[in-house]
């Protein structure tokens, strides 16, 4: 079968599957230049896809696997179509609210003992959020108000690698970069009974280094709007993974908008653009200490 170009431009799957790829590579914090590199396609490729004008052959896919009465991914094969538990397990969990799903990943959690004792998670507190939330500042402060040591992960990857950050990604790429995070907070949590951690912002971008971040620690998501965010890292005078953009505060909004739904995971949530840093620092203690039952 042929698609004519009215076909492809408002079949509401190729929308979808656009609004995916743009969010997923905002979630990482890549430019299209960067995945168009990647993947070996011209941008203009890619920005088609993203636009909801992909390739024909995506929607011959759509209809045969609507002919085998499967979804796309059944069709693809992921992990879940892997084996008929798999496929039920899937069913179970498919039209389950987002409070339903925390609570099986919980409890799923418990039941394979990845899910850290809650004593010990509550003596861990790992900080996510953009890079110029605050997290190395407002960390130090309460580490030392809570006589914690503080670490900041990237060094602790760099550490690992010996190399700065930008040399993992220009020498081995993300997929290296991504493997020396998770060791280097499987360690830190094996070393530091009591810690404060700043986590670097695409932390969340790996679901399985952010899961084993929430099952160990107790987490705090510190939030800016995307100004504050833009400043105070311009301020720092590192403009990455914004640097060459012309669009920077896009650039920033997406990415933010891209992760703020697994940001929005952590146990407490903390706005640093609502007040000066002192200011910022007394409250985030007091919320801290409460949600941790400890005195004030």
């Amino acid at each position: 079968m042929s698609f004519s170009d009215d076909d492809l431009t408002r079949h509401p799957f190729l929308t979808t599957l656009g609004e995916r790829v743009r969010t997923l590579r905002a979630r990482r914090g890549l430019t299209r230049k960067a995945v168009a590199q990647a993947a070996r396609v011209s941008e203009r490729h890619l920005a088609n896809l993203e636009s909801g004008t992909g390739n024909a052959s995506i929607l011959i896919l759509l209809q045969v696997a609507q002919a085998l009465q499967c979804t796309i991914f059944e069709l693809l094969g992921d992990v879940t179509t892997s084996s008929p538990e798999w496929l039920l397990i899937r069913e179970l969990l498919e039209k389950r609210n987002e409070g339903e799903l925390r609570r099986v990943r919980q409890q799923l959690g418990d039941m394979f003992g990845t899910h850290g004792d809650e004593q010990a998670r509550s003596n861990r507190i790992a900080l996510v959020g953009l890079r110029g939330a605050g997290k190395t500042t407002l960390g130090q402060r309460l580490a030392d108000d809570l006589g914690f040591p503080f670490i900041e992960l990237s060094r602790e990857i760099e550490k690992f690698a010996g190399c700065s950050i930008s040399e993992i990604h220009n020498l081995y790429g993300t997929n290296a970069y991504r493997r020396y995070e998770r060791r280097a907070l499987e360690e830190a949590i094996q070393i530091y009974p009591e810690v404060v951690i700043a986590t670097p912002g695409g932390l969340v971008s790996d679901s399985a280094t952010f899961n084993e971040t929430l099952s160990h620690c107790f987490t705090v998501w510190l939030k800016a709007a995307p100004e504050d965010h833009l400043a105070r890292v311009a301020a720092q005078g590192d403009m990455r993974p914004m640097a060459g953009s012309k669009e920077a505060l896009e650039d920033l909004k997406r990415i933010l908008e891209g992760r703020s739904a697994f940001y929005a995971k952590a146990d407490l949530t903390f706005d640093t653009s609502a007040q000066p840093l002192d200011d910022s620092f007394v409250a985030l203690r007091t919320q801290v200490r409460q949600a941790l039952k400890l005195p004030l």
